[in-house]
């Protein structure tokens, strides 16, 4: 009995997520539409490189995160859910950009991500430049139109944003990664690049989540303090996974750089991602108790980082 009761619930879990990938595709591809025209190359490369086949493990936090905090019958659950949906495929744009831009030559120098090649490759590095500034600026336009906010709201969410991209977020976790990753650093200084460079979207995500949902305010710092967790989770995860055969990534771009994992080893950081994904699930706890969908989704997201090996 117990078996078909596990296989009920995880089978209800995995209905649960495809819908919500469901409803976030099929909002991307609207949001980025077929231009009809082949020489319309930025156009062709934003939707390529938002649509590549990917986990949306981004939006799909935020859709869940949403949900979560919002009472199942409520009068504007559906109203917040699309609300959720959009702001979550603003954030897959600007993950796509901030991609683009990673994988460029003065950058990274990377030919393959999510298994197909990169767009400086493909489309050329004028095209990469464009497309990255033109997602950014889809990204904002679709937070700034979200309907059924207050005008305060929205000002809010586009301010999460623009302090998520900016140097206060992932253009100076870039520039410290890319000027001071080849240089010998202490565990602060590399958790610090960390969070400027995934931390604070994941932030930004649930910042965005207690805006729109009307939760308390003592449950902001809660939901701040996962994010936090989960940023350095996914980034010693991101550093673990570098020479994974399964990649479907560049191999090796971690070489040379100093990263927990060269600082410590794989074994002590796979350890200590197991002590942020520990502290991660306390705060979702706090917040949303014991049943939580979102840890169900974040252990299925880490079960590759071999935590017990």
């Amino acid at each position: 009995m117990a078996g078909n009761v596990d296989t009920t619930i995880k089978s209800g879990f995995a209905g649960r997520l495809g819908d919500v990938r469901a409803a976030i595709e099929a909002r991307l591809s609207e949001l980025l539409p077929e231009s009809g025209n082949e020489r319309d190359l930025v156009a062709l490369a934003m939707r390529e490189s938002t649509l590549a086949p990917g986990k949306r493990m981004r939006p799909v936090l935020l859709v869940l995160a949403a949900e979560g905090l919002v009472e199942d019958g409520r009068e504007n659950s559906r109203t917040i859910r699309r609300q959720a949906v959009d702001l979550g495929c603003a954030v897959e744009m600007i993950h796509a950009a901030s991609l683009v831009l990673d994988d460029m030559p003065c950058m990274d120098n990377a030919a393959l991500r999510r298994g197909q090649p990169t767009v400086h490759l493909k489309f050329g590095e004028d095209v990469a430049v464009l497309t990255a500034i033109a997602l950014l600026s889809r990204a904002f336009g679709v937070v700034a139109t979200i309907s059924d906010l207050a005008a305060t709201t929205r000002t809010e969410l586009v301010e999460v944003l623009a302090n998520t991209v900016g140097m206060q977020g992932l253009v100076r976790g870039q520039f410290q990664d890319l000027r001071d990753g080849q240089r010998s650093r202490n565990a602060d200084e590399i958790a610090l690049t960390n969070n400027l460079k995934t931390g604070v979207l994941f932030g930004a995500i649930m910042d965005m989540v207690w805006l729109i949902s009307g939760a308390r305010e003592d449950q902001r710092p809660l939901l701040q303090n996962f994010a936090m967790e989960l940023g350095q989770a996914f980034q010693m995860y991101d550093d673990l996974r570098d020479r994974c055969a399964d990649s479907d990534k560049d191999q090796g771009k971690d070489d040379g750089k100093s990263t927990f994992v060269s600082l410590y080893g794989e074994d002590k950081v796979k350890r200590q991602l197991a002590l942020h994904l520990s502290s991660a699930e306390q705060a979702l706890r706090e917040v949303y108790g014991d049943d939580s969908t979102i840890a169900g989704y974040l252990r299925l997201i880490f079960e590759k980082a071999a935590l017990n090996g």
